[in-house]
């Protein structure tokens, strides 16, 4: 790594543009199938509602986050416009037609990408409240500077996509030092493949393996997230240490980022969280050789205006990070923040304590006259747990928010709002709404009651498996939401 030319991370670049283009179309693909009857005109929490409230006062304009659609009024379909367009665009990028032209085409692309996704953002309310929200959009700002294929990509550029791995790794990493003791007695992977939001048809199998395993499992955790962060800034070592040395450290650290990440795919569903990091990692994948530097003359090979966009990045970056460099020796650490409207150089973090004990709603409905002594018929989801014989589904990098925010629901001291709005939806048959989930028990027919029951769910054994063929163990806790109908339908 010399200079202003990163002429080592070609590689690491391709993958870069390329991965980054394909988690924004699955960001925008995810946007399409799920935004309206969510947060649509007639979604759960209507985004027009939101962008009205703004507008009331100069207060409340300064607390939503940039968006197209302040100037843009919103409908449904100018929301699927915009999704598809960023799908085109996405699509583009992964084929490497932007990057055939000079630096300044894959520049807009990129922008462009960030700001059409960032408008989404900013009107998703508790449904776009995640923290790989931020990280795609980080990442999508960055992938801006990467260049075109015109010349090498530039180093300050490549450091700070390290800078944005050490973030979302240490940062991860410290949150847990800090939070439940499970984390420091290892014993939080005892619980989490059982209880983490959405499982995935390995999850069983994972938290059946041994204690030991898991113990081993947690200090291999903290190893990557604390240790293995500090070594991706290797390369800038090589002006003083001269060889493959520094170089192979920071690939080397790139490929245990890599390896947890992808045992984290195996046996869960964290949307594009772990193959944003996979993706991210690979900014530290140098290959001696591999990069050809252009003719240009300028430095290293690159254009001077070029130079100097980069540069002011890294400059502007220096700046926006000093909070989250703050946040990271603080003590009273945040998880998932942003210290700025256009969300970069934010904190990550997640998972600081450890669900023991899984509990999920089950919604019921009847068609019966006599709720006390009706039929009742469950609602199935496409991701999280329902049936007991039902093996979970991998999903992921695709991203199920209904199915997400049902696994906060039990988790709050009330129930949200927007699930109160779910049950009126189901109530009414709403076929935008039933599209969303994978078993509508009266195939599009309007039930006459609803209610919410609470269950304990566990894995099965393997002796229970055998026995009964069933995956879950549940136990029914309480009633949550006493049935509840149409007024007109109950005369």
């Amino acid at each position: 790594m010399d200079g202003f030319a990163a002429v080592d991370f070609e590689l690491a670049r391709q993958v870069l543009q390329r991965g980054i283009a394909a988690l924004l179309l699955i960001a925008f693909l995810s946007t399409l199938n799920q935004f309206r009857p969510l947060l649509g005109e007639h979604g759960l929490l209507p985004a027009p509602d939101l962008l009205e409230w703004a507008a009331s006062s100069k207060r409340r304009a300064g607390m939503l986050r940039p968006t197209l659609f302040r100037w843009v009024a919103y409908t449904d379909r100018r929301l699927v416009a915009l999704c598809v367009t960023g799908m085109v665009a996405s699509a583009l990028v992964i084929a490497g037609v932007p990057q055939l032209g000079p630096p300044w085409v894959p520049l807009v692309v990129f922008l462009g990408l960030w700001f059409g996704y960032m408008s989404i953002v900013s009107l998703g309310q508790t449904f776009y409240g995640f923290g790989w929200e931020m990280l795609l959009l980080e990442a999508t700002f960055l992938a801006a500077f990467l260049g075109s294929d015109a010349q090498p990509p530039a180093t300050v550029v490549i450091v700070l996509f390290w800078w944005l791995v050490f973030r979302l790794e240490f940062g991860a990493g410290m949150i847990k030092i800090r939070g439940g003791r499970e984390w420091r007695d290892l014993t939080a992977l005892m619980y989490h493949h059982e209880t983490q939001p959405m499982p995935g048809p390995l999850s069983r199998q994972a938290h059946l393996l041994p204690g030991w395993f898991h113990r081993g499992e947690v200090l291999g955790n903290h190893f990557a997230q604390l240790v293995v962060p500090w070594f991706l800034f290797a390369p800038l070592l090589s002006a003083w240490i001269p060889g493959p040395v520094p170089q192979l450290i920071g690939v080397a650290a790139a490929a245990v980022v890599i390896a947890t990440q992808l045992w984290l795919v195996l046996t869960g569903n964290f949307a594009w969280l772990n193959w944003a990091t996979i993706v991210l990692a690979f900014s530290a994948i140098g290959i001696p050789g591999a990069g050809t530097p252009a003719s240009d003359p300028l430095p290293d090979g690159m254009p001077l205006s070029w130079v100097v966009v980069t540069s002011a990045v890294g400059l502007g970056y220096v700046i926006l990070s000093v909070p989250a460099v703050r946040n990271l020796v603080a003590r009273r650490q945040l998880m998932n923040a942003s210290f700025n409207r256009w969300q970069l150089a934010n904190a990550y973090g997640a998972f600081g304590t450890v669900t023991k004990e899984r509990i999920e709603i089950i919604v019921e409905a009847t068609t019966d006259a006599d709720p006390d002594e009706a039929q009742w018929h469950e609602y199935e989801f496409k991701g999280k747990p329902g049936d007991p014989t039902r093996i979970p589904r991998p999903f992921a990098p695709y991203h199920l928010r209904l199915d997400w925010l049902m696994w906060f629901l039990p988790l709050g001291r009330s129930l949200d709002e927007w699930f109160t709005g779910l049950l009126v939806r189901l109530l009414e048959a709403d076929p935008a709404t039933l599209r969303m989930l994978r078993v509508d028990p009266f195939d599009g027919a309007r039930p006459r009651w609803i209610r919410a029951v609470s269950y304990r769910y566990r894995f099965a054994t393997r002796a229970e498996h055998r026995r009964a063929g069933t995956v879950w163990i549940r136990d029914r806790r309480r009633l949550l939401i006493r049935p509840m109908g149409f007024a007109d339908e109950l005369d």
